[in-house]
């Protein structure tokens, strides 16, 4: 899977209907925003980079082990994991990284207020997968919706294409794509390409985002809570962390850090 890589403001320019044309003749608009130094990073090769370089330092990946609780103790804390005799490890300081369940796991946190666990809302965003060649070089954007960026082109390393991601709002964890989607993909996809072949148009794979707020409330940012804020020595909490939490995932990583006033990555 292909991830983009946002650029800094300062590399963003205003072009007009003309260049675009230039630049993506079958893309109709008035105006766009050109990011020239935005690309796409084979996710799955970094988090493999990323996995390789913390067990060459030490860590060790622990995968479906679920945390149930966390407890005080004099020296950091007690992660409880879920089995048989619920074993316990001990950690100096603890990140709770947890997604969709990071809002859980900080509820069943011994000491920590509830007013420091906000509410968590899912939001799916399914993708349709283009079968065929495009006739795109870019990633295409159109004006963000409530809730998400719009359904957007993107191209993954192979220069295969996809549509998404929608919003959909939803109380339970489902990564479920309805086929019957297709029509509305298929009527934003063409407000980017008139010229799409509808029949390539397919159902692809889905994502849940964790959501601080739901539909009505306020557009939040995610959360990075540490002991600055709720008081508990050791401790970090990050809530809410969608796109671009992962194209942000080093800078978070050293904001982590600093909270815990360790070194950085």
């Amino acid at each position: 899977m292909a991830m983009a890589a946002a650029a800094g403001v300062d590399d963003l320019r205003r072009i007009g209907a003309h260049e675009t044309l230039m630049l993506e003749p079958e893309l109709r608009c008035r105006e766009a925003l050109l990011s020239p130094s935005t690309g796409i990073v084979d996710s799955h090769a970094l988090m493999t980079a990323l996995l390789g370089e913390a067990s060459a330092h030490g860590a060790i990946f622990a995968a479906r082990s679920k945390a149930t609780r966390l407890t005080r103790r004099a020296n950091g804390w007690g992660v409880h994991i879920d089995g048989e005799a619920e074993p316990t490890l001990v950690a100096r300081n603890v990140i709770n990284a947890g997604g969709l369940a990071a809002h859980r796991l900080a509820g069943a946190t011994e000491g920590l207020a509830a007013e420091h666990v906000p509410d968590i809302r899912y939001a799916r965003g399914v993708y349709f997968t283009y079968a065929g060649k495009v006739p795109f070089r870019h990633l295409v954007y159109p004006v963000p919706v409530p809730g998400g960026l719009g359904t957007h082109l993107t191209l993954d390393m192979a220069g295969s294409a996809r549509f998404g991601a929608d919003v959909e709002w939803i109380d339970t964890i489902d990564y479920s794509v309805d086929p019957a989607r297709g029509a509305r993909f298929l009527a934003a996809a063409r407000l980017i390409w008139p010229g799409i072949d509808p029949d390539r148009l397919q159902p692809g794979y889905a994502g849940i985002r964790p959501k601080i707020g739901g539909p009505d409330a306020p557009v939040a940012d995610f959360r990075i809570d540490g002991p600055e804020r709720h008081g508990l020595p050791g401790l970090v909490n990050l809530f809410g962390i969608e796109s671009p939490g992962l194209t942000a995932s080093l800078a978070i990583a050293e904001l982590v850090a600093t909270r815990l006033g360790v070194d950085g990555p």
